[in-house]
């Protein structure tokens, strides 16, 4: 899926600004114009994002379409699109990798009878230069420099203009400019696709020249020109895809799909035990799957049915580990028995997965033929190697994240909800799955003495952190309603509390967690107070029907009251949060609930449910939205409360959601 472009123009018009100059080029001189001026144009600004070069190259592509229809582009100039579709994806390359801003492309036609493509790329990192490298050897894969050399071979004239807070590479092409060798319309089509031809085994003997590589007899060629011309955009965009997999399975198929046919008939991903793989002791198991050993998570060839056979060949023959926690190849055997008769020779290698010093798995890839596989294809998937590590990597952290999270955040909401005599409850709790824990809670508790108590509240943040706000606050609310404390004694109890244990219980989680993920918490990031806010009280029921409810609002969206007839009216006076102010004194309200009455209790992820610049109770939203309930029992209010909620934002939610509805019978 290409970035989308924030904005795109194409007109076929004069352009204000004049032609560059054809002389060489100058990286430290702003291209110059002649009088004839374009005749067509188009621009797009694109997010810094490793796939801007794929949709720099359509919306350049869809321009010379257009330029070809209106007769601004003869067809015997293809080369000219050819050769700027080059440039403009290794320029593009260049800002994204290196300058990390968004990117400005301007592209235009000019001059009359011969036409000369021109592309300005700006990004907005004028102190990196753009980069170029030419003392590489077969055995690195330099991150750049490729582009330059490409832009600089097809370009008549290029150079660099720096400005006040940006900076611009600018290429003319005129097709006569580039110095790419003879099979070079083959090459360019495949920097703008980069597959090599996958295997066609039909009509090919098992020892004819180039059977095994699809009767591809230069191969190595095309692999040189490729990793020169296409790998710093195939890393870029890889690493993009890897890093939005959040589990390792996935990232295991889509490395397999990634490496072939690109850069070999087929591969294979093990998943290892990191504890059991970090101590060496699956390398001489003989066998995956096995006790410690590793798993075969994905195998991949060019040709879908052979891929079972050969799994079933590697599985008896798993990599082992012979150079510690090194990342570099090794040889691993060629399993010519399973894939048929044109894949009898070949070479593979197995890399180690390795990060954060962390042995992670294995990557296997493997050619057919003679040729073996050669440097620049070696150093390349060591490098994507490490990208898939890191992935996997990440894809563990997150799913051990995930299930911390799952486990507090049963252990923070009550095992039942407590039945009253005379009132129907109902409650909706929908935790935001970002981040982790829920800061939302609610309670609904007996207290004894013919007395029942309930909680709506809302943490300061989510995380650990407000998982150790809640696992003491919740308690306490338990404990202090049992030993007789009225309803604004537990809220003046509580409020110390916080400004006390809660504050450095929640500081010393917060540290634990940044300590497990090796990062150091940021500069004043120190003992933060953790605020709550909170709506209490407690529930009596009557001899003679109805209920008699004493609570307080400490900085919680007030509770609303829905009479039988429809009228809504709030039930309690705002009050400071929690853990905000010491020695606070909080008071209570009380009110009775009729026959027929409902009382809500809600979170503001009720409240400022957002849709553009409004939020759901934006002028007493939330009450009129209630005073449509009337005649409705409390689950019906409850269901109809959340329905309108996801309604009005439409989108996923922000925030956490939490709504309790109480109503006397």
């Amino acid at each position: 899926m290409g970035a989308i472009p924030t904005q795109r123009e194409t007109v076929s018009r004069v352009r204000e600004a004049p032609a560059h100059d054809a002389a060489p080029a100058q990286h430290d001189a702003a291209p110059a114009h002649d009088a004839a001026g374009p005749r067509a144009q188009g621009r797009a600004t694109l997010p810094g994002s490793p796939l801007a070069p794929g949709s720099a190259r359509a919306l350049v592509r869809a321009s010379f379409d257009e330029w070809t229809e209106c007769g601004l582009l003869r067809p015997e100039q293809q080369r000219v699109a050819e050769d700027a579709l080059v440039v403009v994806s290794e320029l593009v390359t260049n800002a994204v990798v290196h300058a990390g801003t968004d990117v400005e492309v301007d592209w235009w036609l000019e001059g009359r009878e011969e036409a000369a493509f021109v592309v300005d790329v700006t990004d907005h990192h004028p102190s990196r230069a753009p980069r170029d490298h030419s003392g590489e050897t077969p055995y690195e894969t330099p991150e750049f420099g490729r582009g330059l050399r490409l832009v600089a071979s097809l370009a008549e004239s290029w150079g660099v203009t720096y400005r006040t807070g940006a900076k611009s590479v600018w290429a003319r092409l005129t097709g006569r400019g580039g110095t790419l060798p003879d099979e070079r319309q083959l090459k360019v089509a495949e920097i703008l696709a980069p597959e090599p031809p996958q295997h066609t085994h039909a009509g090919a003997g098992a020892g004819a020249p180039g059977a095994e590589r699809g009767g591809c007899a230069h191969r190595p060629e095309r692999d040189r020109d490729w990793v020169n011309r296409g790998a710093l955009s195939f890393l870029a965009e890889a690493s993009d895809l890897l890093a939005g997999q959040l589990d390792e399975n996935l990232v295991a198929a889509l490395t397999g799909q990634l490496i072939v046919p690109r850069l070999a008939d087929w591969c294979a991903v093990w998943l290892e035990d990191e504890a059991t793989a970090r101590a060496g002791g699956w390398g001489d198991s003989g066998a995956a799957g096995g006790a410690g050993g590793p798993r075969l998570a994905r195998v991949w060839h060019g040709s879908e049915n052979r891929i079972e056979e050969l799994r079933r060949a590697l599985e008896k023959d798993p990599p082992c580990a012979r150079s510690g926690l090194r990342s570099g190849p090794e040889p691993y055997p060629w399993p010519g028995a399973a894939l048929g008769p044109q894949g009898t020779h070949g070479s593979a290698l197995a890399y180690r997965l390795i990060a954060g010093g962390r042995p992670l798995g294995s990557l296997v890839i493997g050619r057919s033929g003679p040729d073996g596989i050669p440097d620049e294809i070696t150093g390349l998937v060591e490098d994507f190697g490490r990208r898939v590590a890191l992935a996997i990597g990440a894809a563990r952290q997150y799913a051990r994240q995930a299930t911390i999270s799952a486990v507090l955040q049963r252990g923070l909401l009550p095992g039942a909800v407590a039945e009253i005599p005379g009132v129907r409850s109902a409650l909706v709790y929908e935790p935001c799955d970002k981040g982790g824990p829920s800061g939302d809670f609610y309670d609904l508790f007996p207290a004894g003495d013919g007395r029942w108590c309930f909680a709506v509240g809302d943490v300061q943040g989510k995380g650990p952190e407000a998982a150790v706000v809640i696992g003491l606050a919740r308690p306490w609310l338990r404990l202090l309603a049992r030993e007789g404390y009225r309803v604004a004694d537990v809220l003046d109890r509580l409020n110390q509390l916080l400004l006390d244990d809660a504050t450095e219980a929640a500081d010393a989680a917060a540290r634990a967690l940044v300590a497990a993920g090796g990062r150091a918490l940021p500069p004043g990031d120190g003992p933060q107070t953790r605020f709550l806010s909170l709506l209490y009280g407690e529930l009596t029921p009557l001899g003679d029907g109805g209920v008699r409810c004493t609570l307080a609002s400490a900085g919680h969206p007030l509770p609303l009251l829905l009479g039988p007839d429809g009228e809504v009216r709030t039930a309690a006076r705002p009050q400071t949060l929690l853990g905000v102010v010491e020695d606070e004194t909080y008071t209570s309200e009380t009110i009775e609930l009729a026959p027929g009455d409902s009382l809500l209790c809600v979170t503001d992820g009720v409240t400022e449910r957002r849709s553009g610049s409004r939020q759901f109770d934006d002028g007493d939203g939330l009450a009129r939205a209630l005073a449509g309930c009337a005649g409705l029992n409390a689950d019906l209010i409850a269901e109809r409360i959340r329905r309108l909620v996801h309604e009005f934002g439409g989108g996923q939610p922000e925030d956490d959601l939490a709504l309790m509805v109480l109503q006397a019978e």
